[in-house]
C-alpha cells in the first residue's frame, strides 16, 4: 500500500467516526427554540416565536437535502473542499438561512450573520443570530444548522462557550 493511499484511508477513517447521541424530539426542539426566540423582548409574540422556530426547522431540512448533507460537519466540508459535494460549508448554511428567513417578513426579529476566528482558515466558523428588532447580537440567539451535522443547534449567543461571535457586516447584512 503506498503512503498516499494510507493517508487518503487514514483521513477518510479519521472524519467518519461518529458520535453516539441519544436522538432528540424534534418538536420539543422546535417548542425550546420557539421559547428562547420569545425571550427576546416583551413584544414578541408567542405565535411568531414558534413560527420562525418552524420555519428555521423546514429550511434545515430543505438545505440538508440541497446540500446532500453528510456527517460529521468536518468531513462534509472535506468532501466540499474537493470538489466532491458543491455547497454545505458553514457559510452556505448561514447565508441561505438568512437570505430565506430574511423575506419572511417577520414582525419581531431581525437576522444578523456573525462569524468566530475571522480568516483562521481551519477555524473560522459563521452562523446566523436572530435578534429582537433593534436589539443587539450579544443579546440574540445563535441558529447553526452546521455544528451538529443533521441536528440545528441554537443557544442565547452569551451563553454559546465554543465562539466567540462577531457581526459579519462584511457578508451584506444590516
Amino acid at each position: 500500500m503506498s503512503l498516499h493511499l494510507f493517508k487518503v484511508l487514514f483521513v477518510s477513517l479519521f472524519f467518519t467516526g461518529c458520535v453516539v447521541k441519544s436522538p432528540s424530539n424534534p418538536e420539543d426542539e422546535m417548542r425550546q427554540l420557539a421559547a428562547l426566540l420569545q425571550a427576546l423582548g416583551e413584544h414578541v409574540s408567542k405565535e411568531e416565536s414558534m413560527q420562525l422556530s418552524k420555519d428555521i426547522f423546514y429550511q434545515t431540512q430543505i438545505l440538508t437535502k440541497a446540500f446532500d448533507r453528510t456527517s460529521p460537519p468536518l468531513w462534509h466540508n472535506f468532501l466540499v473542499n474537493t470538489g466532491l459535494r458543491e455547497k454545505g460549508l458553514c457559510y452556505h448554511w448561514a447565508d441561505a438561512l438568512y437570505l430565506y428567513l430574511s423575506k419572511k417578513n417577520y414582525t419581531s426579529f431581525e437576522f444578523h450573520l456573525v462569524g468566530a476566528d475571522i480568516g483562521n482558515y481551519f477555524l473560522e466558523h459563521n452562523a446566523l443570530v436572530v435578534v429582537s428588532k433593534g436589539g443587539k447580537i450579544e443579546e440574540g440567539v445563535i441558529v447553526d444548522p452546521w455544528r451538529n451535522a443533521t441536528e440545528v443547534y441554537f443557544s442565547k449567543v452569551k451563553e454559546d462557550s465554543a465562539y466567540l461571535w462577531k457581526h459579519r457586516v462584511d457578508r451584506g447584512c444590516r
